[in-house]
């Protein structure tokens, strides 16, 4: 069976399709700029690349031109559209509503847009978009959709539970969701499969760090608890999010700067995080670069992200009550030996000895072994694959 895995965003569209026999990727390219001057689909597939400039007003029509690409005479990897199988949605919150992968019906639909938009306003209705363009294109093939917090369904009611009346989270869904559930999902699961053992004989932190970054805790294969909260504001500062704060704070800003509910919400996502703090960017190679040239601001940043995610680590390693790996995943977690030696200094009373030299070797796209041989928790860099995970899910489900 041949799965297309299809991530919307509000004017973008990421796609790849893979063999399930083999799970090997035959193509993949994004849409981007859909609905804006200048729309461009750059396709991967058959061993070359292709880059198609053509007017996209609308997410259907981008799903039109995903699907020429795919039987395209020089790029393409299909003959028809009726070889694919299945296609499976990215959608990030789920809330209570979805626990598991759902197939679409009409009744998912309406549910998914009447209910689950607030959770996720700057992702759900946007895959909501691409997920109805896929519909009208493709009729008569199965859809599914996978969501980023449907691994956290785990987590206990004292992990996920706010200290607000009960009530109140009865009535309104107001607790801890998570997020990038099928990344830590993935990463933990080749963990296992490194170690050479079972997912159920194992306590593991997983750090997925990227311009969004969240940190879980992973007991015997199961998510116990992780950072990212009711939205994916929550947790260690981002890129340009500010991760927790107090709630008084946030108020107390507001009424200073004069900024709204809904403006203060956009301040905390777009404006602070290690953006906020370096005044430089949120990308942290330029911080690691200002921090070498004498930054503080840029310094400072970086040790905030590394000190926040470590003790994320520690409490997870109390609350499973042990600790036998700790992995590190996605742009930042995969890319940057700062930041993964920043985390681990100073963990060394749980067990972490840390290799210098093995952090520092060039990503070579498999999975590293960054701690030293005879260190008692395992540290490993794994390349995510939330692509895979999406297809795998949806195979099993049909």
């Amino acid at each position: 069976m041949k799965i297309l895995v299809v991530n919307a965003g509000s004017s973008s569209l990421k796609y790849q399709l893979i063999d399930m026999e083999t799970e090997a990727v035959l193509a993949k390219g994004g849409c981007e700029r859909i609905g804006i001057a200048g729309s461009v689909l750059k396709a991967k597939g058959n061993g070359k690349e292709k880059v198609y400039e053509q007017g996209m007003p609308n997410h259907k029509v981008a799903i039109e031109l995903v699907l020429s690409a795919l039987t395209d005479g020089e790029i393409g990897v299909i003959k028809s559209m009726d070889e694919i199988g299945a296609v499976g949605h990215r959608i990030v919150a789920s809330g209570e509503y979805f626990k598991k992968t759902t197939l679409v019906t009409p009744e998912v639909l309406k549910t998914l847009e009447e209910k689950t938009f607030e959770l996720a306003p700057l992702h759900n209705p946007a895959a909501a978009t691409g997920l109805r363009a896929c519909i009208e294109v493709m009729p008569n093939t199965p859809m599914a959709l996978v969501f980023d917090s449907s691994f956290h369904q785990t987590m206990p009611e004292k992990a996920y539970l706010f200290g607000i009346k009960y009530e109140d989270y009865k009535e309104y869904g107001v607790r801890k969701y998570g997020a990038h559930g099928t990344s830590h999902k993935f990463v933990s699961q080749e963990a296992a499969k490194y170690l050479g053992k079972k997912p159920e004989e194992l306590k593991i932190v997983t750090c997925h760090l990227g311009n969004g970054s969240s940190i879980s805790a992973v007991d015997g294969g199961k998510c116990v608890d992780t950072s990212m909260g009711f939205t994916p504001l929550a947790g260690v500062l981002m890129g340009t999010r500010s991760g927790d704060i107090d709630a008084s704070a946030v108020e107390f800003l507001a009424r200073k700067k004069g900024l709204s509910h809904a403006d203060m919400v956009t301040y905390l996502n777009k404006q602070c995080g290690v953006a906020g703090i370096s005044g430089v960017s949120s990308d942290f190679r330029d911080l690691i670069a200002g921090a070498e040239s004498g930054n503080e601001r840029c310094a400072l940043a970086l040790d905030m992200f590394a000190y926040q995610t470590k003790k994320f680590v520690g409490a997870y390693a109390a609350a499973m009550g042990g600790l036998d790996c700790i992995v590190f995943t996605a742009g930042i977690g995969e890319n940057t030996p700062t930041v993964r030696e920043g985390v681990c200094k100073g963990l060394e009373f749980l067990g972490v000895k840390f290799d210098k030299k093995a952090n520092a070797a060039k990503n070579n796209g498999a999975i590293r072994e960054i701690s030293a041989k005879d260190s008692k928790v395992k540290v490993l860099v794994i390349p995510t694959n939330e692509e895979l995970v999406i297809a795998r899910e949806t195979a099993e489900l049909l």
